[in-house]
C-alpha cells in the first residue's frame, strides 16, 4: 500500500474490555484471611494465600453467591457446573507462580449490559464473567529518606521493589466483553453503569483502592469492515494487530487511555507503519501509553485443571439467590410511583444509598418535597463538600426534622437551605438549635406588614418604577422586605402583600 493510500484510509476502533472487580466479602476466595484493608503489610496472610506446600484451598461461599448475583444482573447463562483452572505465569506478587482462575467453564456466560451514551441506548454483549484470585500488590521504591509513599515510583526509576501479599487471594470477578465498543466515550459510560449495578447488588465497594481495574484491548480496522449493527467479522479481527492497555484504574482513565491509543495506532497505520501486538501501560500523569512487553497469547498461560478444587455445582442453589431491584428498574418505578421527572429520578437512583434515603423521606412527606430536599438541596450541599449520602445516614432524623420545619411553614425554604442545612453539615448542629440561635423562625402578620410599609415609604423611586411597568421593581421591594425581616418572611407572601399595598 502506498503512503498516500495509507494516509487516506478511514479507520474505526474496535475495543473490548476485561474488567476486574474485587468482590466485597469478609474473607479471601480460598482461605479464611480477612479482606479488610490494613496499612500493615503481609499481616492478612496464611499458608493458603502464600502458596506454601501442602496448603489446600476451600472455595468461599460468599464469593460464589456474589458471582451468581452478577450473572443474574447481566442476564447471563449460569451453568449447573463450573470448574477452576491454574493460569501459569510468573509474577512476584503471585506467590504460587500460578493464578487460580476459570478457563473453559466460567460461572457466567453470554450476558449483556445496557447503558446510555448521550441519551442513546446501547447494549454490550458480555462473553463471560469468571471467578479468580487477586495477586498481591507491588511498590517500586527509590532509595532515600522520608515516608515510603513519597519514595514510590515507576519501575524504571526504582532501586528496589516491595511486595505486600495482603491482597493476594481477594476474590475477583473478571468480566470480559465482546469487542463491541467503537469509541472510548462508550467505554466510560459502560463502566459507570457496570459500577452502578455492582453497587446495587451489594457485591462491590467503589471506595476501596484498586477495587476495579480495567484491561482494554484495542485494534484499528477499515471503517467499511464495520457492519450496520456495529459488529465486525471475526476474520477481520484475527488479522488486525491489537494492543492491550493494562491496569487502568478509573472510568476517566479508561477513556483517556483508549483515546490516546486509538490516535497512536491511527497515526502509525496512516503513515504506513505496522502496529505491534503488545501490552502497554497507561501513564495517568502524562495521559499516554507506554510499551511494557510483547502480548501474551492463550497458549503462553498453559491452563490446566486445578486438581485441589472439585467441580463447583450451583444448579439448585442459584435459584435461591435473589438480587435486589436494579437501578434502571428503580428509576422507572420512581417516575411511575412518585410522579418524578426523569432527571429527578436519575439523581435519586444514582446510588442505592441515595435511593433508600429518598424513599425513607418520602414515607413522611410529599414525594415532590422529599425529592427537592434530597436530590437538589441535600445532594448539592454534600457534593460541594465532597461528601456522600452515607456521611449523613446516621442523621436521618435531623434531616427529616429540617424538612418538617419547612413543610410546617415554621421557617422559609431559603433559610432552611442556605443557613440551617449548611450549618448542620459544617458545624454538626441540629436544625432546631440553628433556628433558635439564628432567629430564623418565620416572621408573619403585623411584622411583615410593617416591613412592607417601610419598604414602600423608603423607596419611592422603586414604587414609581413599579407603576411604570418595570418588572424588576417589585423584586427589588421584595428584597428590601426580606432584608428587614432577616430573611424569615415568606417571599411569596411578601410578594402578594406588596402588590396589594401598591395597588391601594
Amino acid at each position: 500500500m502506498t503512503a498516500q493510500a495509507a494516509e487516506s484510509r478511514e479507520l474505526a476502533a474496535v475495543i473490548g474490555l476485561e474488567v476486574h472487580v474485587q468482590l466485597e466479602t469478609e474473607t479471601k476466595i480460598f482461605c479464611g484471611c480477612s479482606t479488610e484493608p490494613t496499612e500493615e503489610p503481609n499481616t492478612h496472610t496464611c499458608p493458603v494465600c502464600l502458596g506454601l506446600p501442602g496448603a489446600l484451598p476451600v472455595v468461599n461461599e460468599g464469593a460464589v453467591e456474589a458471582a451468581v448475583k452478577i450473572g443474574k444482573a447481566i442476564d447471563a447463562d449460569i451453568p449447573a457446573e463450573t470448574t477452576f483452572h491454574r493460569k501459569n505465569y510468573y509474577y512476584p506478587d503471585l506467590p504460587k507462580n500460578f493464578q487460580v482462575t476459570q478457563y473453559d467453564a466460567p460461572i457466567c456466560q453470554d450476558g449483556e449490559l445496557e447503558f446510555a451514551v448521550e441519551s442513546e441506548r446501547r447494549a454490550i454483549d458480555i462473553r463471560r464473567a469468571h471467578l479468580e484470585e487477586d495477586p498481591g500488590s507491588i511498590k517500586h521504591v527509590r532509595d532515600g529518606t522520608g515516608p515510603l509513599e513519597s519514595r514510590t515510583c515507576s519501575i524504571d526509576r526504582a532501586d528496589y521493589t516491595l511486595i505486600d501479599y495482603n491482597r493476594a487471594g481477594t476474590p475477583l470477578m473478571e468480566i470480559v466483553t465482546e469487542p463491541d465498543f467503537r469509541d472510548p466515550s462508550e467505554v466510560r459510560a459502560f463502566l459507570e453503569k457496570l459500577e452502578e449495578v455492582l453497587e446495587y447488588l451489594g457485591v462491590f465497594d467503589a471506595t476501596r483502592d484498586g477495587s476495579l481495574r480495567i484491561d482494554a484491548n484495542l485494534s484499528m480496522v477499515d471503517a467499511d469492515e464495520v457492519g450496520d449493527d456495529g459488529h465486525i467479522d471475526g476474520d477481520v479481527l484475527e488479522d488486525a494487530n491489537r494492543t492491550e492497555v493494562k491496569n487502568i484504574s478509573s472510568h476517566k482513565g479508561a477513556e483517556q487511555a483508549l483515546a490516546f491509543e486509538a490516535s497512536r495506532q491511527r497515526k502509525l497505520i496512516q503513515s504506513g507503519r505496522a502496529v505491534e501486538q503488545e501490552t502497554r501501560h497507561f501513564n495517568e500523569t502524562h495521559g499516554n501509553t507506554v510499551s511494557m512487553r510483547s502480548k501474551e497469547e492463550e497458549k503462553d498461560y498453559r491452563y490446566f485443571r486445578e486438581a485441589d478444587i472439585p467441580p463447583l455445582r450451583v444448579s439448585s442453589w442459584k435459584d435461591e439467590i435473589a438480587i435486589p431491584e436494579l437501578p434502571d428498574a428503580r428509576r422507572e418505578r420512581f417516575v411511575a410511583e412518585y410522579g418524578l421527572s426523569e432527571e429527578a429520578a436519575s439523581k435519586l437512583t444514582s446510588t442505592k444509598q441515595v435511593a433508600d434515603f429518598f424513599e425513607d423521606v418520602a414515607e413522611q412527606f410529599d414525594a415532590d418535597l422529599a425529592a427537592t430536599w434530597v436530590a437538589d438541596n441535600l445532594l448539592g450541599e454534600l457534593n460541594y463538600r465532597d461528601m456522600e449520602i452515607t456521611d449523613v445516614a446516621d442523621r436521618f432524623d435531623e434531616v427529616t426534622r429540617l424538612v418538617e420545619l419547612v413543610d410546617d411553614d415554621e421557617i422559609t425554604a431559603k433559610n432552611a437551605r442556605e443557613t440551617v442545612l449548611r450549618d448542620m453539615l459544617d458545624e454538626g448542629d441540629d436544625p432546631d438549635t440553628v433556628v433558635e440561635r439564628e432567629g430564623l423562625g418565620k416572621t408573619s402578620g403585623d411584622e411583615v406588614q410593617q416591613a412592607v410599609a417601610e419598604a414602600i415609604d423608603e423607596n419611592p423611586d422603586a414604587v414609581e418604577d413599579y407603576h411604570s411597568g418595570e418588572g424588576g421593581a417589585l423584586n427589588f421591594l421584595v428584597g428590601q422586605v426580606m432584608q428587614k425581616t432577616g430573611g424569615s418572611a415568606d417571599p411569596g407572601e411578601v410578594n402578594g402583600m406588596l402588590r396589594e399595598a401598591l395597588e391601594e
